[in-house]
């Protein structure tokens, strides 16, 4: 029964009956109207959102405007976003927490209760991406590898666990939980929740976001969630709405089914190729037709974690049966699939393969089609067939003397099952387990050269593996569990092996890194890595047997038995019915909260001790946490008329691992000298990741990437720049610092996709830091064009037809720019002109890349701190 309401009171409203209780719930389709079937799902549930948490005229605009939406597939309309939660991995949250550390410092400071500063949404934050791969190969790797991660981050584990006492509403997942998308998936999301509004139980879409750019994993449980970068995150958490844009809908039409032999990996690979072909940067996807319904949400998790890769916000799949049946599996309650199943389809969001929504474009994949893929070797669009890794690796030049030492000319240096995106899916490590214990029963080894991993996304991985009896078979090749962690995915495998090194030292060999992750740019895996493939679980074990990259595996034996056998790549793939009856025996749905509660309780763990207060107690001699000099009131607006020096210019493809490198800190850098200095063991520095907490070692590691060229100063060392006034080479702080000092501006210019890959929020502090006023690049990525904004950094898309010029600029060019308050506008020309060292001027007109009224207050009062901090004060204060 519906109940229809005046407009601009309370929003239309019906009853959910469901486990013996009346629940309230918006009714969408009544307050929508008789086009609601035409609305693709994800836009019915922002519907939701806006009937439920907007109100009056505001509410009633919002509606019209997805009313409207129908009519183009597009809108320049604006509408508010509030999520129900918030997911935050340790090293965004570190920068995060110690951001509002620092804020309630200035509350103090100003006269200010510090504890007036609290999230007002649940943050769940996964101690998932500082683990490293020390030791592997041996039954006892994980806890080994988990004592060290302890002991290096101890001090921010300490912060965290603060964190967790001094504000409301923040929940610390330990190290080896799980990485937070496969927490999220098997125990976060409930896909429908229940919430108390004005005095009454509703019954509400589970909907959240995440400070990882990977967080549309989420989307194939049917729980509508999208990657932010911190400083977003923290709008949201102090009870802002994200205001977005009503986005364009992809709608990716599945007919068929996936062939035997081929698994999700290849079906996200072929994705991944197909959307960024198309385009679909910051666009939602949709997945509808008869195809959906083949696949689990294993299968369909893996495909929505690659929406990153294929540029989208979301890879989104409807609520159906499957849906059901993983949040039974994963032990979920009866009670809370029912509830599931009885809102989503009285509320119309419940999958229909029939069914044909209006959408912005439509792309057909026939499942049958797909094949057995590898992507790389330095981005994960770049599709290849599996026996293609031969092909791409000749087109490679590199030292004269490759090839000629005792390894191969592309050894396997890294094998690696790593990320969430291909160890949630059960199918996939079941295969990979299947094909090691056929490699076992005809005695094969991994070459001594190759770096082996296994760091599943779950500990119940390491039940259902054990069940199946294949904990021993992947063990025999050299894939005993390493931990749960991100591990290699994010860039921490630990060092290489030494004959690798030395290989690769002496010009003989240029390593190769085969791994299950999500992104392959040069340099992310590992800082001395430039060429890696990304591939299904099963396909790393079966490189790595090879142990040579460039092996056709299509056609070429991976080894010869000692008799002189060879042995292919067919004899060892697992058949589809033995993986399906393999899942079936293995999976216990007690595994899922039972290991993760024992995982929670490491003594290791437990034993980190952390202070108590309202206000952290900062230590002036730590090199970990470091109270940041933008968390003030005295930070404010970069707009205004100008003329910049360009402190960088850059290329395509500078994605968030170049500007804010994640990797091992490497010990020869100056960042090394300055920790050094400071008392840190320079063979033991750790990560970047693990000392994002510390402005001072952030800032000096921008831009430490190898594969990163300076346009400005081509010839210039790693993380160096000229300071053009002088004419001098110089590390890139310094050189910031030298500008700042003779009261001159900088930008920073780049080309396309500028900010790809990870939602790193360092990678817009450090811009600030080093006094970016604006970013001028050719496109941004979503996250990164966010985050700049987040810190007041005006980001700026150049014309095409200046492309050239801009990116050839020389040592003593300016940009001029009129970027004054009044002018900045979504999507305003924005006028600027080159200003030649001579003098001379050639004008041309930028685009503002900001989308929402909102982008430009936050612009306006210098970022998302400085707005946080002016909301939550009573009065002026500097």
């Amino acid at each position: 029964m519906s109940i229809a309401t005046a407009a601009g009171s309370h929003p239309s409203v019906t009853r959910l009956e469901v486990n013996g209780e009346v629940l309230r719930a918006v009714d969408i389709e009544g307050a929508f109207g008789p086009d609601y079937p035409r609305l693709p799902i994800v836009l019915r549930l922002l519907a939701e959102n806006v009937q439920r948490n907007m109100t009056g005229h505001e509410r009633d605009q919002a509606m019209d405007a997805l009313r409207g939406w129908l009519d183009s597939g597009t809108s320049t309309a604006e509408i508010e976003f509030l999520p129900t939660r918030v997911l935050m991995h340790d090293t965004t949250s570190t920068p995060a927490l110690v951001d509002i550390a620092a804020m309630r410092d200035t509350l103090a400071e100003c006269g200010e209760d510090p504890m007036a500063l609290n999230p007002l949404l649940r943050v769940d934050v996964s101690i998932d991406h500082s683990l490293a791969v020390e030791e592997y190969g041996r039954p006892d790797a994980a806890a080994r590898n988990i004592k060290h991660e302890i002991r290096r981050n101890r001090e921010r584990y300490q912060f965290l666990k603060w964190a967790s006492k001094a504000m409301n509403d923040v929940h610390i997942n330990p190290p080896g939980t799980g990485i937070m998308h496969t927490i999220n998936l098997e125990q976060l999301a409930t896909v429908v929740t229940t919430i108390e509004k004005d005095g009454d139980r509703w019954a509400v879409p589970d909907m959240m976001v995440g400070t990882d750019s990977h967080t549309p994993m989420i989307n194939g449980l049917g729980v509508l969630g999208w990657g932010v970068g911190g400083l977003e995150a923290q709008t949201v958490m102090f009870g802002m709405p994200a205001t977005l844009r009503i986005p364009e809908v992809v709608g990716v039409r599945l007919t068929g089914e996936l062939r035997t032999g081929t698994l999700a990996t290849d079906l996200a690979l072929t994705i991944t190729h197909r959307l960024r072909e198309v385009g679909v940067t910051g666009e939602f996807v949709e997945f509808f037709g008869p195809g959906v319904s083949t696949l689990t949400v294993g299968e369909r998790a893996v495909v929505a974690n690659m929406a990153p890769e294929y540029g989208a916000t979301t890879g989104y799949f409807p609520i159906d049966a499957m849906a059901l049946d993983y949040l039974a599996g994963t032990g979920r309650t009866p009670e809370q699939t029912r509830l599931v199943e009885a809102y989503a389809r009285q509320a119309g969001i419940w999958f229909d393969s029939e069914a044909s929504p209006a959408y912005t474009k439509v792309i057909d994949i026939d499942l049958s089609t797909i094949a057995m893929h590898a992507a790389g070797p330095r981005r994960p669009q770049d599709l290849l067939p599996f026996g293609g890794i031969r092909n791409a690796l000749e087109q490679e030049t590199g030292p004269k003397r490759r090839g000629t030492g005792p390894l191969p000319e592309f050894p396997v240096a890294l094998a690696a099952i790593t990320s969430c995106t291909n160890t949630s899916d059960p199918r996939l490590l079941i295969a990979a387990g299947l094909l090691a214990r056929n490699a076992r029963k005809r005695g094969m080894k991994v070459p001594e050269w190759v770096k082996t991993s296994l760091a599943p996304g779950s500990p119940a991985a390491a039940s259902y593996l054990k069940r199946a009896d294949l904990t021993e078979d992947l063990a025999s090749v050299g894939f005993d569990i390493v931990g749960f962690g991100c591990t290699t995915c994010i860039g921490n495998p630990g060092p290489l092996t030494p004959v690798v090194a030395k290989a690769q030292d002496d010009g003989g060999s240029e390593p190769v890194a085969i791994l299950s992750g999500n992104r392959n740019f040069p340099g992310r895996v590992h800082p001395d890595v430039e060429l890696s493939f990304i591939m299904s679980p099963p396909l790393v074990v079966a490189f790595a047997l090879a142990g040579d990259a460039k092996r056709d595996l299509s056609a070429e034996p991976l080894q010869y038995l000692e008799d002189g056998t060879p042995v292919y790549l067919t004899d060892l793939w697992p058949a589809r019915e033995e993986i399906d009856a393999l899942v079936l025996k293995a999976n216990d749905p007690a595994d899922f909260r039972r290991d993760f509660a024992i995982a929670s309780r490491d003594p290791q763990w437990r034993r980190v001790e952390a202070p108590d207060g309202a206000q952290y107690p900062w230590d002036p001699a730590s090199t970990i946490l470091r109270r940041p000099p933008f968390a003030a009131m005295t930070e404010g607006s970069l707009l205004g008329q100008y003329a910049a020096h360009p402190l960088l210019v850059l290329g395509d493809d500078i994605t968030t691992d170049h500007i804010s490198p994640a990797s091992a800190i490497p010990p020869t850098s100056n960042v090394a000298d300055f920790l050094v200095a400071r008392g840190e063991d320079r063979a033991d520095l750790n990560v970047f990741a693990s000392r994002r907490g510390n402005w001072e070692v952030m800032v000096r590691g921008a831009f430490h990437a190898k594969s990163v060229t300076n346009l400005l100063h081509p010839e210039a060392p790693v993380a160096q720049t000229i300071h053009t006034p002088s004419g001098e080479t110089m590390p890139i702080w310094d050189a910031a610092q030298r500008y700042r000092e003779e009261g001159e501006s900088v930008v920073m210019v780049a080309g396309e996709r500028y900010g790809m890959g990870s939602s790193r929020d360092w990678a817009a502090k450090a811009q600030r830091l080093l006094g970016a006023r604006a970013v001028i690049a050719a496109s941004f990525e979503r996250i990164h064009r966010s985050n700049l904004i987040g810190m007041g950094i005006l980001p700026l898309v150049m014309p095409a037809d200046m492309r050239e010029k801009l990116l050839s600029l020389a040592p003593g060019d300016r940009i001029r720019l009129d970027a004054r308050e009044e002018l900045i506008h979504p999507r305003a020309d924005i006028a600027a002109a080159i200003v030649r060292s001579d003098g001379t001027e050639e004008p041309f007109t930028t685009t503002a890349a900001v989308e929402t009224g909102l982008e430009c207050e936050l612009l306006a009062v210098g970022g998302v701190i400085p707005m946080i901090l002016r909301r939550t004060l009573n009065h002026t204060c500097s």
